[in-house]
C-alpha cells in the first residue's frame, strides 16, 4: 500500500537537522514526496522560507506538527515510508520513534552515537522491525559511517579482487581538523553519562554487544599488549602511532555488527579495533589519559555541572565560516591469512575515506544519502536483513552516493 510521504525529516530545526534538510533539497529527486516534522510550526516555517530563498528547484516540504509521544509518532509513521530522525539526545526522546517505525514497517535512519541506547532498542525492537519489513539504521553520521563503510570497502576489495579472507582489521581516525562540537553533541555526552546505568555502559564497551547471532566461535578480538592496556598506545605499520579513539565504542560495535550481518563477506575470523592517530608516543599517552580521566570525571554530578557551563546550548554550534578548513580522514588496514604468491607476504589492503568540510555537514550528507539508498534499494538491503542493520549494508550504491556528496574513497594493496 502506498503511503502519503516518501520521507519525513523529524527535527529539522536542530543543528544537524538543518544540514540534513539542505542535502535533501540538493540531492533528492524533485518528485520526492516529503515533509518536515517538529513541535514548533513557527520555527519550521521560518526555515522553509529560508530554504526557499536559496533557490532550490523543488516544491517545499509539507509542515507537520508532531509531539514526541507514541500516539503522534505512530500516526506519523503510518503516513510515510521512511523517517530521518534528528531529535536527540536519542535516549531521552527517540525510543517512541523507533517503536512507531518498527510496529508500522516504516524505515528509519538517525545520527546517534549513543551505543547504550542503540543496544537497548536493538534488543527490544529488532525482531518486530524485521517481521514488519522495517529497515532501521542508527548511527548514520560521523559516528559511524566513515569507519563502517571504509571497512566494508576495504574488506570487499580484499575478498573480491585478491580472493583473500579478512582477519584482523585496524581502523583509525587518521586525520581530523574540526572547529568544535555542537551544543547538542556535548549535551548528549553529558546526559548519556548522567542517565545510563554503569552496568549498561560497561556492556556497551564490548565490541560484540550489537553483533548479530550466532557469532562464530572462531571470532576473537586480539588481546592488547601491556603497553596498550596501560598507556593506550599502539604502533601499526602503514598507520603510524595510535591511541584511544573518542568514538571507538560506537564505531567498533557498528563495524562488528556489519561483519556479523554479512558474514559471507567478512568471514569467520574478522576482528576490528579503532584508534586515533597521533604524531608520537608521548602525545598518544597524554591523549589517552586525558580522554579516560575526562570521561570518568563526567560520571560524577559536580563535574557534569561544571561541564554544562562551558558547552554551547543545544541547537548551536560552529558557523559555516568557522568550519571552512575542516577535514577528516578515516583509514583501515585489513589483513588476511593468505600469502601473495609473488612476494610471499600476507595479503592486506589499506582503505581510506576522506571528506573536506565540517563534521556536521558530513553528517547531513551521510544520513540523507542513507535515506535515499534505503528508498531506492530496500529489496537489496532486506536480502541482507530487515530490522536493525548498519550503514555498510547499503553497499556500493551508498559508496557511490557519498562520492557524489564529496567523499573520497581509496584502497591500496600493500606488498
Amino acid at each position: 500500500m502506498s503511503k502519503e510521504f516518501d520521507l519525513v525529516l523529524l527535527g529539522p530545526t536542530g543543528y544537524t537537522g538543518q544540514y540534513t534538510a539542505e542535502n535533501i533539497y540538493k540531492g533528492f529527486p524533485t518528485t520526492l514526496k516529503w515533509a518536515v516534522a517538529g513541535r514548533s510550526a513557527s520555527k519550521i516555517e521560518s526555515l522553509v522560507q529560508k530554504w526557499r530563498q536559496l533557490g532550490y528547484d523543488r516544491p517545499d516540504p509539507e509542515i507537520l506538527i508532531v509531539q514526541m509521544n507514541l500516539d503522534n509518532l505512530h500516526a506519523l509513521a503510518k503516513r510515510t515510508r521512511l523517517i530521518i530522525n534528528c531529535v536527540g539526545p536519542y535516549h531521552l526522546y527517540s525510543t517512541p520513534v523507533v517503536d512507531a517505525c518498527a510496529e508500522n514497517g516504516t524505515h528509519y535512519v538517525d545520527v546517534t552515537g549513543e551505543t547504550p541506547w542503540v543496544r537497548k532498542v536493538l534488543h527490544q525492537y529488532h525482531e518486530i522491525a524485521a517481521k514488519n519489513g522495517a529497515i532501521i539504521i542508527p548511527s548514520c553520521g560521523f559516528e559511524s559511517v566513515p569507519p563502517d563503510v571504509v571497512a566494508w570497502y576495504a574488506v570487499n576489495h580484499l575478498r573480491t579482487q585478491l580472493s583473500a579472507e579478512p582477519t584482523e582489521a585496524v581502523g583509525c581516525i587518521y586525520d581530523i581538523k574540526a572547529a568544535g562540537a555542537s551544543g547538542g553533541t556535548s549535551y548528549t555526552v553529558i546526559s548519556t553519562l548522567e542517565s545510563a546505568d554503569i552496568s549498561d555502559l560497561v556492556k556497551s564497551m564490548d565490541s560484540y554487544c550489537l553483533a548479530a547471532s550466532p557469532i562464530p566461535s572462531t571470532r576473537t578480538t586480539p588481546r592488547k599488549s601491556i603497553i596498550e592496556t596501560i598507556f593506550g598506545i599502539r604502533s601499526v605499520s602503514d598507520l603510524g602511532t595510535l591511541t584511544s579513539s573518542p568514538s571507538g565504542m560506537v564505531d567498533e560495535t557498528t563495524v562488528i555488527r556489519s561483519s556479523t550481518l554479512m558474514s559471507n563477506l567478512y568471514g569467520p575470523n574478522f576482528s576490528y579495533r579503532e584508534y586515533f592517530r597521533v604524531r608520537n608516543v608521548l602525545l598518544g599517552a597524554v591523549f589517552h589519559f586525558v580522554l579516560t580521566i575526562g570521561v570518568t570525571l563526567l560520571v560524577f554530578a559536580p563535574f557534569r555541572w561544571i561541564a554544562k557551563r562551558f558547552v554551547p546550548a543545544p541547537g548551536h554550534g560552529p558557523s559555516k565560516e568557522e568550519t571552512v578548513n575542516d577535514y577528516s580522514e578515516h583509514r583501515v588496514l585489513v589483513s588476511s591469512n593468505q600469502k601473495d604468491s609473488t612476494t610471499g607476504k600476507m595479503k592486506k589492503v589499506l582503505g581510506s575515506i576522506a571528506y573536506r568540510g565540517d563534521l556536521y555537514g558530513l553528517t547531513g550528507i551521510t544520513v540523507s544519502a542513507a535515506a535515499k539508498i534505503v528508498l531506492e534499494h530496500e529489496k537489496e538491503i532486506k536480502n541482507i536483513s530487515a530490522g536493525f542493520v548498519t550503514p555498510a549494508t547499503l553497499g556500493q550504491a551508498y559508496v557511490d552516493e557519498l562520492e557524489r556528496g564529496g567523499f573520497n574513497f581509496d584502497v591500496k594493496v600493500l606488498n
